[in-house]
Order: C-alpha cells, then sequence, then structure tokens
C-alpha cells in the first residue's frame, strides 16, 4: 500500500478551468465495461483510489485498506488525498487526460459531468456479483444512475431536515414549530421573533429566511409531483413558480422577523443557526454533530421533518453523500470492484469509519458502526420520515452548482433589499438559460 498525503497530490493540481473544458468535451456517453466480472485470486495488480477528507478520515482509510490487503494480498492499493477544495480541480486535471485514479469518490454534483464526459464506467456487470446491492435500499442506488446506466454505488446517505434550538426556545418562551405547512412555519418564524424581541432575547430570531434554499424549493416542486429538473435537463418550474416560492416569506422579510442578511454575512463561516443567531433553520441531518459543537455546551437541539404543504406527499429522499465510481481507463476494474465492496459493504468497514463518512448505505456496514448519540439522533429521525421518503432525483445537471450559488446570491439581494423579487426572478432565469444551452 501507498499513502500519499494531501500536501503531495496537491502540488499536481493547478489548471482547472482549463481542464474543465477538455472533461466537457470527451466522449458523451460512459464507457461501457469489457472484462469479466471475476476476480482472479493469484493475479497480481495495483489499484489507485482517491478521496477528500482531512487527515483523520486519512488516517481511517489508511487502517481500512490495511484490512483489505489482508483479505486480498494479491491487490495493492495505492491511496491519494487531498483537501475538499483541490479535490475537484485535481479530477478534472485527470479526467480531462483519460487518466483518473481506478476508485474515485464522486459526489452527486458532479456524476452526470463525469459520466456524460465517458469518463466513468458501467458499472452493471460487477452490481450483485463483486458488488453487494442487496444490503443497501434500492432508492439510494438510484443516485448512482445517469441516464439509466450506474456509474456510481453510493457510500453513505443524509436527509433534508429541520433543526430547532430548544434551549434558545425555552428561553423566549415558545414552543418548537409542531410540523405543518410552510405558511404556518412563516407565522411560527414571525411570532418566535416578536416574542424574543418582546422577551428582551436580544440578537436571535426565528429562523433564516427558508426562500434562501434551492433544497426547500426543491422539496416543494417534489411535493407537487416535479423534480427542480428532469433526467434531459428540463425544469420543473416556470417563472411564475419561482416567483410564487420567493414571494411566500414575502411580509416576513419586509417586517425584519427572518435573521438580517447583515447579521448572517458577519457571523460567517458560521451559519445563523449554529452562531445562535436562530432558533431554526433547514439543513440535511449530518450537520447536527457540527451544529453542537459550534453552538456549545448547555445548548439542545432537535431534529425535526420540514414544513410540508401536500398532505401526503413523498417530497423527501436519501441522499447519498458520496459514492464510489471506477474510472473508463481502469485496467483492473473487478479489482476495484472488489475495493468497493469493501469499503461500502464489510462489517469491517462500517466498524472502523463509524459515520466519518455519514450514515453508511450499506445495511450491513451500518450494523457493524458504533453509533455515538448524535449518529443515533440521526438514526432515528431518519426513520421517522419514512412515510415522507420517495425515489431519488435525477443526477445533477451539468451547471448545478452554479445555479444553487446564483440562487444563493440572489436571496441574499432580496433580503438586503437591493432587489424585488420579479428582478430575482428574471436574473436566475437568464442564468439558468446560459447553463442549460451550454
Amino acid at each position: 500500500m501507498e499513502f500519499r498525503n494531501r500536501n503531495l497530490a496537491a502540488a499536481t493540481a493547478g489548471v482547472g478551468l482549463a481542464a474543465l473544458i477538455g472533461l466537457t468535451g470527451c466522449a458523451s456517453s460512459t464507457a461501457p465495461s469489457s472484462a469479466d466480472p471475476t476476480l482472479d485470486p493469484d493475479e497480481e495488480v495495483s489499484i489507485s483510489f482517491t478521496f477528500w477528507g482531512n487527515d483523520v478520515r486519512a488516517e481511517l482509510y489508511n487502517e481500512a485498506i490495511e484490512v483489505f490487503e489482508d483479505q486480498h494480498p494479491n491487490i495493492d492499493v495505492q491511496i491519494l488525498f487531498l483537501s475538499p477544495n483541490d479535490y475537484w480541480e485535481k479530477r478534472q486535471i485527470e479526467a480531462s487526460g483519460n487518466g483518473l485514479p481506478d476508485v474515485v469518490t464522486m459526489d452527486l454534483a458532479y456524476i452526470r459531468q463525469y459520466s456524460q464526459g465517458g469518463s466513468l464506467l458501467d458499472l452493471e456487470p460487477y452490481l450483485g456479483t463483486i458488488i453487494q446491492t442487496d444490503p443497501i435500499e434500492p432508492s439510494v442506488l438510484g443516485a448512482g444512475v445517469v441516464d439509466g446506466v450506474t456509474t456510481a454505488v453510493p457510500i453513505s446517505t443524509n436527509a433534508w431536515s429541520m433543526f430547532m434550538n430548544t434551549t434558545v426556545l425555552d428561553e423566549i418562551g415558545v414552543d418548537p414549530f409542531a410540523g405543518g405547512t410552510w405558511g404556518e412555519y412563516y407565522e411560527w418564524v414571525a411570532e418566535v421573533s416578536d416574542a424574543a424581541k418582546a422577551a428582551g432575547v436580544e440578537d436571535v430570531w426565528g429562523g433564516v429566511d427558508p426562500s434562501s434554499r434551492f433544497v426547500n424549493f426543491e422539496m416543494q416542486l417534489r411535493a407537487e409531483g416535479e423534480e427542480l429538473f428532469d433526467d434531459e435537463g428540463n425544469p420543473g418550474f416556470d417563472e411564475e413558480r419561482l416567483t410564487e416560492y420567493w414571494e411566500e416569506g414575502a411580509e416576513v422579510r419586509d417586517n425584519g422577523q427572518f435573521v438580517p442578511q447583515q447579521r448572517i454575512a458577519e457571523v460567517q463561516p458560521m451559519t445563523a443557526f449554529d452562531s445562535g443567531l436562530s432558533a431554526s433553520d433547514t439543513q440535511t441531518d449530518n450537520f447536527l454533530a457540527g451544529y453542537l459543537a459550534n453552538l456549545g455546551e448547555g445548548n439542545e437541539v432537535t431534529l425535526q421533518a420540514p414544513p410540508l404543504s401536500v398532505e401526503g406527499a413523498k417530497d423527501l429522499y436519501l441522499k447519498a453523500s458520496q459514492m464510489y465510481s471506477i474510472a473508463a481507463n481502469s485496467e483492473h476494474p473487478a479489482a476495484a470492484a472488489t475495493l468497493i465492496d469493501f469499503l461500502i459493504n464489510s462489517p469491517e468497514s462500517g466498524e472502523i469509519f463509524g459515520t466519518n463518512r455519514g450514515l453508511p448505505a450499506s445495511a450491513t456496514a451500518r450494523e457493524a458502526a458504533e453509533l455515538d448519540p448524535v449518529s443515533q439522533d440521526i438514526v432515528d429521525y431518519e426513520a421517522s420520515i419514512a412515510d415522507r421518503l420517495g425515489d431519488a432525483p435525477p443526477a445533477p445537471i451539468v451547471g448545478y452548482g452554479s445555479l444553487h450559488e446564483k440562487f444563493r446570491e440572489l436571496t441574499e439581494e432580496l433580503n438586503f433589499g437591493t432587489l424585488t423579487v420579479d428582478q430575482a426572478v428574471d436574473q436566475f432565469f437568464a442564468e439558468m438559460d446560459v447553463v442549460l444551452g451550454q
């Protein structure tokens, strides 16, 4: 096993934009697998594996790969890792030169880009043969499918949720949001903000503007039977629907009952919630540990389902927080698939990583993981929303990240009062036209 630290690997990163242009100009479909989906236990092979993370995660991977190599002495694994900020720039350079590592840790935001660029292998021959899929929920497995082809297998999951700081709410004297529609949540936020002011609790509001979250818009669309974008990249909303979304909280926004945008900017890189400014917020459930750590001792936080305006809708889904793919250029796909199966499904992997990569997507690994109280809270939350879980949405369109950022910027301006809703809608659709036209 070869271990390469973050700084050494990062030294080769640098020309991300040129590499991205090269990547998007590659083949237009995923490379098919022509290899026999069996592993020759006598063939000596060397494969490369890459992931993003910090030194703690690197040591966990080091430990896991040592166990894997003990079980498969014919497979040598070269480990390469980078910080999250450098990881994708390096992958883009490699993909443009047809030189991705054998096993690539993949993110949902990039899977369509790399799949349609022809950089990832069709994993179908290895599913159920080398890579066991029975321990993984079918709806979660669907996250790795692009244009009908499986190019990634999920490692871990999270789900969209609502956080409540019950310590702050007790101080104000208001009960947590009891559930209901988005309109009822807006009313609750206004009530909490007014109650905090009346009680003399300074610098606390009921919540941030929920319409600033692109994912909240996605959840509302899913509740109505639509997706942000379908598998062909067509949007599931028009100008009228986006206007309605941004206008729903206009009264609360105009009355100053959301956390002011200026205060949000002042506490960055922390959020309004984990800096104690907001009594509630929506975010993926895996943020719980970080929020608690930043809020400090004496603060209690609960997880609950976000608002729902369409009764019985399947708006939520288990999101693949990380995935593994095999490079189309891999010379040893069977060995790469064997490593993926070990890292996703083995009890040894579950025991080593616990929830470091998120809640294990595989029931086998999850059962072997030792869950701390925070992780158990997340497990319990995801069990509680079972009746609202639907299928995973289509893989994000190429350019999703830039649209997500544009959405955030526009809602910032809405909350600063420098844009009207109509102006924000026009600017977003202009940006979307550019992204979809590329």
